[in-house]
């Protein structure tokens, strides 16, 4: 019983060149790569700016120490991502691969197409995530915005929508896969 009483509070240091606007459980980020709005929906948390920091703070009594621990951890992830994010930008690198049929990968309004997939009549298509920008040269396509989840998961859709099955994968290894996350190579 003693391990509900307690409290759990975290401080984040916000880097020079970044704001940040604080409100109950709502935070927006804002920095020279753009703004990240998000609010959380944990009741028991809440968010402090105090000198040049944000502070998690939850206080519940009704909620285990360990559960508190880790709910108050994902939010520091969530709010670190947004501040690094909207300080310097999110990219990342997809490669397009064929062997067997020469396959086209073009961007029409919110959606991407992969045409000619494994010799496919219709294209397929995933859907791009709010401030996502896409550009497609030759071999590589490259995503580009503020908020990671959202590029990371446009990411993740694209890569998704070619994954082959009931074919084996040692011949067929046609897709577009990610090869580059912030610059750190996927490649060995």
């Amino acid at each position: 019983m003693e391990n509900s009483k307690k409290h759990v509070e975290v401080a984040i240091g916000v880097p020079e060149g970044v704001s940040v606007d604080v409100k109950e459980r709502s935070i927006t980020v804002s920095g020279k790569s753009g703004s990240i709005s998000r609010t959380f929906t944990e009741n028991f948390v809440h968010l402090v700016q105090k000198d040049g920091k944000v502070l998690i703070q939850s206080k519940s009594a009704r909620q285990p120490y360990k559960k508190q621990l880790a709910i108050v951890g994902t939010i520091r992830a969530h709010i670190r991502n947004m501040l690094k994010s909207a300080a310097e930008g999110v990219v990342y690198r997809m490669r397009i691969v064929y062997s067997h049929f020469p396959m086209r990968v073009s961007v029409s309004g919110d959606k991407v197409l992969i045409s000619n997939f494994l010799g496919e009549k219709f294209p397929r298509s995933s859907k791009v995530l709010e401030g996502v920008k896409i550009d497609v040269k030759g071999n590589e396509v490259t995503l580009s915005g503020v908020s990671k989840e959202n590029v990371s998961q446009t990411a993740a859709n694209i890569e998704q929508i070619t994954r082959i099955k009931n074919r084996d994968p040692r011949v067929f290894q046609d897709g577009v896969y990610i090869i580059e996350k912030d610059g750190k190579s996927l490649l060995r």
